[in-house]
């Protein structure tokens, strides 16, 4: 049964730790269309081409139509300083550009009942009710399929997420630090949204070796149904800005979700919001 979060003083410093694009096989045909007609009179050649481009624009339509949404959602309102006018929304984009505020808490946090590696109620084990309620419908489900997962870091404050950068900073220096762990307000954990997850066959830990185990594979393949998405793809470091972590899920709700997995997009491309980064390697550090 899921616990309810008390926030009190001082409770914020407790331990937690490219859209697809099918046009070649669309160029291919246009060429070939054009070289068919190479050998007829001016009028004809000029009706073939005319008759090619509308071929292939209506291709071009339907391919870019099949299956597939269209992005440039309007991305979230921000104040001048880039902190979110909505930071409790579910679908908010967070990431460098797009901050919490700092004095953002979030509400009705819980602890899900799933599978922890740790004993005690540490903050990290909080998220917010709405996504814990998913998380413990998608561990159940991955269990009925024999797939182990474990949940090791979700809600993380303003302050620790803080201390956490700073720590980093000091042992690597500013910019190196910036590469692979986020400030404080750019953050998923701090929305109560994100949770990482681990498995006992890699020893529990915040590793991209996750990716490659049948417990990352399945939650690669089955969290859009409960409403997340691997929020750092592979494939999708130079747009996320951060390396790939097969262990870190974000809580969107399962209409965006599923939008999101059925084009292949990360959350900037759906806003259009696309940004290259340096990726580095990390470990509970966004």
């Amino acid at each position: 049964m899921m616990k309810k979060w008390m926030m009190v003083a001082g409770m914020s410093g407790l331990l937690v730790s490219s859209g697809c694009a099918n046009n070649g096989g669309e160029e291919n045909g246009t060429d070939e269309a054009e070289e068919t007609s190479s050998g007829a009179s001016k009028e004809n050649n000029e009706d073939s081409q005319e008759a090619t481009k509308n071929n292939a624009e209506e291709n071009t339509e339907e391919a870019e139509n099949d299956g597939q949404s269209d992005a440039g959602e309007d991305a979230p309102e921000t104040e001048e300083n880039g902190d979110l006018k909505n930071p409790a929304a579910v679908d908010a984009l967070i990431n460098r550009e797009y901050h919490l505020p700092s004095d953002y808490e979030p509400e009705n946090l819980v602890i899900p009942d799933v599978a922890f590696p740790f004993e005690g109620e540490p903050q990290k084990k909080y998220m917010r009710e709405e996504p814990a309620v998913q998380l413990e419908n998608m561990f159940a489900k991955a269990e009925e399929e024999e797939i182990e997962l474990s949940a090791v870091s979700g809600y993380r404050s303003y302050d620790r997420q803080e201390s956490i950068f700073a720590a980093n900073a000091e042992k690597d220096g500013e910019e190196e630090a910036n590469k692979y762990s986020a400030r404080a307000g750019e953050s998923e954990h701090q929305s109560g949204l994100a949770m990482d997850v681990s498995a006992a066959s890699v020893g529990y830990s915040l590793t991209t070796d996750l990716g490659d185990t049948k417990e990352g594979e399945w939650l690669e393949e089955n969290a859009h149904e409960y409403g997340f998405v691997i929020r750092y793809p592979k494939d999708k470091t130079e747009i996320t800005g951060y390396q790939y972590e097969p262990w870190h899920v974000r809580y969107v709700g399962e209409d965006l979700a599923g939008t999101l997995h059925e084009n292949d997009w990360v959350m900037e491309q759906y806003y259009g919001e696309e940004f290259e980064k340096d990726s580095s390697n990390s470990e509970e550090d966004k």
